[in-house]
């Protein structure tokens, strides 16, 4: 089997069956891309289906002598181990190749956060009086209540707001629906800008349902959350390196800390495992390691 047809039938695969969004899709591609290109530099090619289990450890070498990280390299080899399944499961292949194919050890780093006093010195950073300023704390107190991945807050839409009742839905990876708990600080500054500022917006047709929107009545971008953030952590004299996803780590976080349940956060941030939400018990564990240290007397 050729490159090109694997490539295009595992793209229909990933939508069809698995339902993953085109940024996934696109990720798995740029994976199977890293493939293709090593096949190439073996003698006569190496197509798709006459990998071996040896063929794809000395992929790996490859990867790694490129410099890769591993946790590149661990998030590359699950986009090769999925294609592969593909194959099986068309019987393209008779016997799967990366079935036993071991990923590189990951360190597994525990992400920046910011404190309860951060998030407030962020918000006091917002300048109400220009005609973006509520709009942009209603952004800040939605990420930081609802603990949203940055696409999931531009792609927010109004119809699925149920502020009456506390909860908004999310539409997350692979498109998958949660309902998400909102906090009284949040809904009071999201109620302020849709009912007072969002109305005198003129709005692109299309983007009608859209919560958040620029002075042209588009969606925002992922791009423009990311400028906002920083500009305001300068404003406030942050010094770490933030992002959209610090406000979604510190809401984990605190939540942790506040003695939540684990699997309660994990429905919260949509995580499809739960390994993924144990690093936050790590954070937990250096917060009260902190603790002890600053506060115990023999300390």
């Amino acid at each position: 089997m050729d490159w090109g047809s694997a490539i295009k039938g595992f793209h229909a695969y990933l939508k069809l069956e698995k339902g993953l969004s085109e940024n996934s899709i696109e990720a798995y591609s740029r994976d199977i891309g890293k493939l293709q290109q090593f096949a190439y530099t073996r003698p006569n090619g190496l197509k798709p289906d006459a990998f071996t289990l040896n063929d794809l450890r000395q992929f790996i070498n490859w990867i790694n002598e490129l410099g890769m990280i591993p946790a590149s390299q661990a998030r590359i080899l699950s986009g090769i181990k999925s294609f592969y399944k593909y194959l099986l499961a068309e019987d393209i292949i008779k016997n799967n190749p990366a079935e036993l194919l071991e990923s590189p050890k990951k360190q597994r780093k525990l992400p920046d956060t910011l404190s309860y006093q951060d998030i407030n010195k962020l918000i006091e950073a917002i300048d109400l009086s220009k005609p973006d300023g509520t709009r942009n704390k209603a952004i800040i107190e939605v990420l930081y209540s609802c603990g949203l991945r940055v696409s999931e807050l531009t792609d927010l839409k109004l119809s699925n707001l149920y502020l009456e009742i506390e909860f908004v839905k999310v539409i997350g990876k692979g498109n998958k629906e949660r309902l998400v708990p909102i906090g009284g600080e949040a809904i009071k500054a999201l109620k302020l800008w849709i009912e007072h500022d969002r109305i005198h917006i003129p709005i692109k047709k299309g983007e009608e349902d859209m919560v958040f929107l620029n002075r042209r009545g588009s969606r925002l971008s992922r791009v423009y959350i990311f400028m906002l953030i920083k500009q305001l952590a300068e404003t406030a004299v942050i010094k770490k390196s933030i992002s959209p996803h610090t406000l979604r780590h510190s809401f984990a976080t605190h939540l942790v800390e506040g003695g939540a349940d684990l699997r309660a956060v994990q429905e919260m941030l949509g995580h499809e495992s739960i390994t993924t939400t144990e690093i936050y018990t790590h954070l937990d564990r250096e917060y009260l390691k902190e603790t002890i240290v600053s506060y115990h007397p023999r300390n």
